[in-house]
């Protein structure tokens, strides 16, 4: 399996992470906006990030790429058979892509992707605009969360995987989770980084993402 992306997408990580907890080994590609090679392109004709190429299958985006994955390599399931909670599985996903990363990427992109790793500058205002929206979601958030378990209760989905993504990369420009404020949320993003599917690619990002905090 080739996936193609940068770990600090939480895109990209969160199809890793589906592949490594269904025992599936791939190879990280680059790709991405701007891009010209014609691999990259066919497996992503809009050039966004992530995509694969399964021998052969190519596909990008990172819900319909877990949606394949899901289907074609069963074990373990992370979008359930059951339809309600197959429901609330698609649910969170959407909540961690449209909704708190669209806030939280106005902030990694304004002060971290476009002025220190691409050199094209950030927009100041819009990063606060993302700082402004954030609170909201992840207050929400907090008062969703359950005790104990994942996000669908005993059921670990692709929901818990994309959501934690998401705070991972809020973490490289200071909007990880706040134990002290919200410690529901914590104590559930501590479980599933404890997964050794999560460990495993967190030690794959260790290296990019030591490289990313010198700056």
């Amino acid at each position: 399996m080739k996936l193609y992306g940068a770990m600090l997408s939480p895109f990209v990580r969160k199809v890793a992470v589906v592949l490594t907890e269904k025992g599936i080994s791939f190879d990280l590609a680059r790709g991405g906006p701007g891009s010209t090679d014609p691999e990259f392109l066919a497996c992503s004709p809009l050039g966004k990030i992530p995509a694969i190429d399964d021998d052969g299958f190519q596909l990008a985006d990172s819900t319909a790429i877990a949606m394949y994955l899901d289907a074609q390599y069963p074990e373990p399931r992370l979008i359930p058979d059951d339809a309600k909670l197959r429901g609330k599985a698609v649910f969170w996903d959407e909540f961690a892509d449209t909704v708190l990363g669209a806030s939280g990427l106005k902030i990694l992109f304004n002060r971290l992707v476009g002025p220190k790793l691409l050199k094209t500058g950030g927009d100041e205002a819009i990063a606060l605009q993302g700082e402004a929206e954030l609170p909201r979601w992840i207050d929400w958030l907090e008062s969703a969360v359950p005790d104990e378990g994942w996000l669908l209760g005993e059921t670990f989905s692709l929901g818990d995987i994309a959501v934690a993504s998401t705070f991972r990369t809020l973490a490289y420009v200071g909007h990880g989770v706040d134990a002290a404020a919200r410690p529901k949320t914590a104590a559930w993003y501590a479980r599933v980084t404890a997964r050794q599917a999560w460990a495993a690619v967190a030690a794959q990002e260790e290296p990019i993402a030591q490289r990313i905090m010198a700056m």
